[in-house]
């Protein structure tokens, strides 16, 4: 094999289709495989880290490939299953196969280069005359051995520095490099032991009578060490630095005294990030009521001829219980689980629960870890590296867990299948995690749960018309009721003067009477700052943000009103800028203003808040969760964050503070997500002894929907779902795919969208929609349409993508269209 010419096609992190053939050195022959990093030349001068997708001795013809420059790992990275995976996802939600890789590797792992220069090995200074500019550039290179495009620019004072590089360059002054730089660190504990000579009892005797004479501080570290290390001593005796300095009282200096006497030698080991978790009681411990049982049982008998299995559950019925046996026989089995969460809040509770039974099986991975904490986790799964750590065979993550190494899956369950959470938006893939689950179990011919107390309209019609399983559990463990809705007409509130700010006379009474009775409250509210806009009471002016066609939200605690989209903030003007007067108000309210009004209210009441706001630090969703949860807050205000499968004994009240602005807001999801969002907060109320109490406030109290909500009618829900998505051909009875296009200008946005829309329309008829502007038609100065088709279940879904990229590059035959910005969204939420 060592003198066959071998080729490897290299999936690049780079949203450009297809992958890239290189030719691999004779020496490295034996060394690659599929799956493992390789740092290659992508165009001129960059350099990028890629995945091996293939090897073969097909020569090109049209071209003379490059070489690969050096492999980054021993063993692969990536495996088979993954690397399928993203075909599949590359293929199913239109975007290239560099994307998904983006999507799904750790940050670390994603290497590209930055073009430095260096002294050239020729270049002999006062030699030959140069320029004040390359002067500067030689003497900092004499003091900085390397500089980068960006350093000799600010050097220079100029930014367009290529031009003087290259002359450089060629008078053979400086040479250019190239670097690639690995930025996972592993971390590492230093070890110490006692030196070979030693070991023996009468060489220590020795050497402590030795000690005693005058280094009476490096005898007591020595007989530190001895009681820590256990006799007989050997080369395995190592105990760690930390733990010796702080047991004998000395300090590093002392340590060192003895490394350099040669008594003492150290090693640095790599160790795990995580810290070891005992298992506190075995899976069979776990009881289940009778209807857990039932719905356990059904679940095993219809994974016996199915692979997909929905359980419906009422909120507080138990699920996590049911998912617990499930995981117990399939790592029993010897196989992994993969458990997702659709937030990150809801791994501090899961977690412990799942630790309490299984211990270190149980790893996490999602965003707020740090980059080397994703590493860690990525090669413990897929075997690299493992160190000290076992074998993680339970996985707990929102949606980006779906692309870690997996090769042995036996499970996948996505608990709150039905959130919104699951798609992602931007950048691409847009995929939906719920659905991508479902295609990787089958890679792996592994099962399915999707478990949900208000599934998705999409996951209960697949179930009830025989696609997938169905169990249910339709009592609340312990017998404990469900809780009891009241809604509060808005209206005739402020018609008696009943209101004390956002919040109704029920409301307040209901909050004061839970807290007398040492009870906690949760309240909703769908929207985060303070005041949801500022407005002209005389003009009715409005900031909005300068690159975004969006009011700006005014943020008390920064006081800035900020753009949600964009990022974008200023200051509060002193006075209209359209008409002087002073007179600004705030309209509508968010979790902040609720925060600063309930204080108010209620002075003595210990109040918390979670938001995106507040949840931004790594370990902020742990405090504000043990908080609540160990009664250090009594009331806690949040967003949808707070509505997502929670579980808390003490609380009574929930309350919901803006039902209208879910219902009236302008999407065919609406009414169904309403109902979910607020029958799963309702659902964090009386969950253990006592029934719970929840108060939604509404301006229209006779909505149907709020009725369901109020019954707990989930059927009646999907029943009227139905009828309206038949008519209207939405799912599951049409598919969505929504080609989203962006330009700065709305002239060549609306011609090109245009141009784009009339060509599938040709096609496809009135299955084609728009294009249109979406409801915020510009996001960071670029102007957005959308153009939607709704392909029905009997057509190919293949075929239509096919058909709309045809279309784009018809498009794109006008060159004046080029620069126009085309986005895919699959199965559009």
């Amino acid at each position: 094999m060592d003198r066959i010419t071998l080729f490897v096609e290299v999936v690049l992190p780079l949203p450009v289709a297809g992958t890239f053939t290189y030719r691999v050195p004779y020496e490295l022959n034996e060394f690659v495989f599929v799956g493992q990093r390789v740092s290659v030349q992508f165009g001129r001068k960059k350099i990028y880290s890629g995945i091996v997708y293939s090897i073969h001795t097909n020569v090109p013809r049209d071209y003379e490939p490059k070489y690969i420059i050096t492999l980054l790992d021993e063993k692969p990275v990536v495996n088979e299953y993954q690397l399928r995976f993203w075909d599949w996802m590359s293929d199913y939600y239109m975007c290239t196969i560099g994307e998904a890789s983006i999507a799904a590797l750790p940050t670390p792992f994603k290497l590209a280069s930055e073009s430095k220069i260096v002294l050239s090995p020729l270049f002999v200074p006062d030699s030959q005359i140069l320029n004040p500019f390359e002067f500067q550039v030689t003497e900092a290179l004499l003091q900085n051995k390397k500089l980068s495009i960006d350093q000799v620019s600010k050097l220079v004072g100029y930014k367009k520095v290529l031009p003087l590089i290259k002359t450089m360059i060629e008078k053979k002054v400086v040479v250019s490099e190239e670097e690639l730089v690995d930025i996972y660190k592993p971390k590492t504990e230093k070890l110490v032991r006692l030196t070979d000579e030693y070991f023996e009892d009468r060489s220590i005797k020795l050497l402590m009578d030795e000690l005693g004479k005058k280094a009476h501080k490096q005898l007591e570290l020595l007989m530190s060490y001895l009681s820590m290390a256990g006799f007989p001593l050997s080369s395995e005796s190592f105990v760690k630095v930390k733990d010796l300095l702080n047991r004998s009282g000395c300090s590093g200096s002392i340590l060192n005294a003895l490394v350099k006497k040669n008594i003492f030698t150290t090693i640095s080991r790599n160790v795990s990030r995580f810290e070891s978790v005992q298992q506190s009681k075995s899976p069979e411990t776990v009881k289940l009521s009778n209807h857990q049982e039932l719905a356990y049982k059904s679940i095993s008998v219809s994974l016996e001829t199915q692979n997909v299995v929905l359980l419906h559950g009422v909120t507080s019925g138990g699920k996590t219980e049911v998912y617990i046996k499930l995981i117990s026989e399939v790592i029993d089995s010897g196989k992994q689980v993969l458990y997702m969460l659709p937030e990150i809040a809801l791994t501090t509770q899961i977690i412990n629960r799942l630790r309490y039974y299984f211990g270190d099986e149980v790893g996490v991975y999602h965003s707020r870890y740090g980059r080397n904490e994703r590493v860690e986790v990525w090669n413990n799964i897929a075997g690299i590296k493992k160190d000290d750590h076992s074998r993680f065979k339970i996985i707990l993550g929102p949606r980006s867990s779906l692309f870690l190494p997996f090769n042995n899956l036996g499970l996948i369950i996505v608990d709150e299948e039905h959130d919104g959470s699951y798609k992602q938006f931007d950048p691409a893939p847009r995929y939906n995690a719920r659905d991508a689950a479902v295609y990787l179990a089958t890679l792996h011919n592994a099962k399915v749960i999707l478990g949900s107390a208000t599934p998705s309209v999409e996951s209960y019609y697949n179930a009830k018309s025989g696609k997938y399983g169905f169990a249910e559990i339709t009592d609340r463990y312990g017998g404990v009721m469900l809780p009891e809705i009241e809604i509060v007409n808005l209206r005739e509130e402020h018609k008696r003067r009943m209101m004390k700010s956002h919040f109704s006379s029920v409301l307040v009474k209901s909050i004061e009477d839970a807290l007398e009775n040492n009870y906690q409250v949760i309240l909703f509210q769908n929207r985060r700052g303070f005041s949801l806009r500022i407005e002209c009471d005389t003009c009715h002016w409005v900031p909005e943000c300068k690159n975004c066609d969006v009011t700006l939200t005014y943020h008390k605690y920064s006081e800035l009103m900020k753009c949600h989209y964009c990022g974008y903030s200023t200051t509060v003007p002193p006075e209209c800028p359209d008409c002087g007067n002073s007179g600004l108000k705030m309209q509508g309210f968010g979790t902040e203003k609720v925060y600063e009004e309930l204080k108010l209210l209620m002075p003595d009441a210990k109040i918390d808040r979670m938001d995106l706001d507040t949840t931004r630090s790594k370990n902020s969703f742990a405090r504000i969760i043990n908080d609540f949860e160990t009664r250090k807050t009594d009331i806690l205000i949040g967003t949808q964050m707070v509505t997502k499968g929670l579980d808390f004994d003490n609380v009574h009240i929930v309350g919901i503070l803006s039902s209208d602005s879910l219902l009236s807001f302008p999407d065919f999801r609406a009414h169904e997500r309403s109902f979910q969002l607020m029958s799963q907060v309702s659902g964090r109320s009386g969950r253990k002894d006592i029934r719970g109490r929840v108060i939604i406030q509404a301006w229209k109290p006779d909505h149907p929907i709020l009725k369901n909500v109020v019954d707990h009618d989930f059927p009646g829900m999907y029943t009227q779902q139905l009828v309206e998505r038949r008519k209207f051909n939405y799912p599951p009875y049409h598919r969505l795919i929504v080609i989203r296009m962006k330009h700065r200008k709305p002239e060549i946005l609306n011609k090109g969208a245009a141009s784009f829309a009339n060509d599938l329309r040709a096609k496809y008829g009135k299955l084609v929609f728009g294009p249109e502007y979406p409801l915020v038609g510009r996001i960071r100065n670029l102007y957005i349409k959308h153009t939607m088709i709704k392909v029905p279940k009997g057509m190919r879904l293949t075929d239509v993508k096919n058909e709309i990229y045809k279309s784009v590059l018809a498009m794109r035959s006008d060159t004046s269209l080029k620069s126009i910005i085309i986005q895919y969204d699959v199965d559009s939420q």
